[in-house]
Formats: C-alpha cells, structure tokens, sequence
C-alpha cells in the first residue's frame, strides 16, 4: 500500500499572485515523480463550483457566507481531498481553510470560535502539510486586482476590508509557522519561486 500524499494549499489576498504560483508548484512536484491533483476553494468538485459561483456573486449575509465555504470544503474532502491522498498521490488547493479565517473572520468579523467549531467538525483534526502564504500590502494587492478581470464580490471590497484580511492571514502564521510559510509577493516570480523550491523539497 502507498505512503498517503500530502496536501499543500496556497493562501493569500486576492491580487497577491498566489495563482501565478500553482501550477509551479505542481510542476515542480511532478518532476519528483509525484502524482499531483491541483484544485481551488471554495470548489474543487461539481457542487462546490455550484456554491462557488454562489459565494463569489449572490450577495449574502456573513453567516450564510460561511457555513456556505464549509459546505462546499465538507463536499471537497469528502469527494476530492481524502481519497486523492488517500492513493498516494498529492494535493495542491489554491485557498482552504486558512481563508475562512482570514476572511469570514478577519474580513467580515465572524468571530474565531465559530470558524474553529464549523473546522473541527467538518475537517476531524485534518490540516495542510504545508502552506504558502503570498503577502503583499493591500494598495499593492489593490493595484493587481484592478489590471485584472472583471472583480468577483470579494475582489470589489474596500482596502480596510483586505487589510484586516492580511492581519488574520499574518497572525494565523506567526501561531504556525512551520506549516505556514510566509512569502513577500512583491518579489519577482523568479525570486518567489527559488524561495517555494527548497520548501517543497523539504515536504517531499
């Protein structure tokens, strides 16, 4: 029987280039001759695009808003996440739980307990091996999301909305920081990615 995979994620606010930054990942991996499956949040399965196109457009009270995100991530693990690990082969989701909490609860005020009942629940102890957060200050982050597409509703916020976003994603690393790794996104791709290198080879 196979080693279990493991599950890498990718954090950060939105216009932090996180994404630019996936399908290196995974390529790097499978030049290791790693199995990878690549996915997002909230989504990764057919009802969690359903939801995700909900979450991004409809607008919704805060509350809904989130028991909405570990709706789709309960459908995500059962479905996607644990059996892909399950076979070996590794994971890597742009967003998981990291961005409940830095946006349900530093975004929108939901208070951590909350998020932390709604994790224990839905994920029974089950946690990254390893995440990628791509800091940047929110004018900078602001600055990308505005040459980028057509904004989403997260992505119309207000900077204090992705500056209190930024702080919860900051204070969650300095909690853990050996399974959250912080990077400065305002870094060249190539210099970010000699940085992700030896962070996976250490995992791998």
């Amino acid at each position: 029987m196979s080693a279990p995979g493991k599950f890498i994620t990718l954090e950060g606010v939105d216009g932090a280039g996180k994404s630019t930054h996936l399908d290196f990942v995974a390529d790097w991996l499978r030049r290791q001759g790693r199995e990878v499956v690549v996915t997002r949040e909230p989504g990764g399965t057919p009802l969690g695009e359903t939801l995700r196109e909900l979450l991004l457009h409809q607008a919704m009270d805060p509350d809904t808003e989130l028991l909405l995100m570990f709706a789709a991530r309960q459908q995500h693990l059962a479905e996607l996440i644990l059996p892909t690990l399950a076979r070996g082969a590794w994971v890597v989701s742009d967003r998981f739980t990291d961005a409940s909490y830095a946006y349900q609860c530093g975004g929108r005020g939901i208070a951590a307990e909350r998020i932390a009942a709604l994790e224990a629940w839905v994920q029974r102890g089950f946690s990254p091996d390893l995440t990628l957060l791509f800091d940047v200050p929110p004018e900078v982050a602001g600055a990308r999301r505005a040459a980028a597409r057509t904004a989403d509703r997260f992505e119309r916020e207000a900077d204090s909305f992705f500056s209190r976003v930024r702080n919860a994603y900051l204070e969650r690393a300095q909690a853990e920081p050996v399974r959250i790794r912080v990077l400065d996104a305002r870094q060249s791709i190539a210099a970010l990615q000699a940085e992700i290198g030896p962070l996976l080879q250490a995992l791998a």
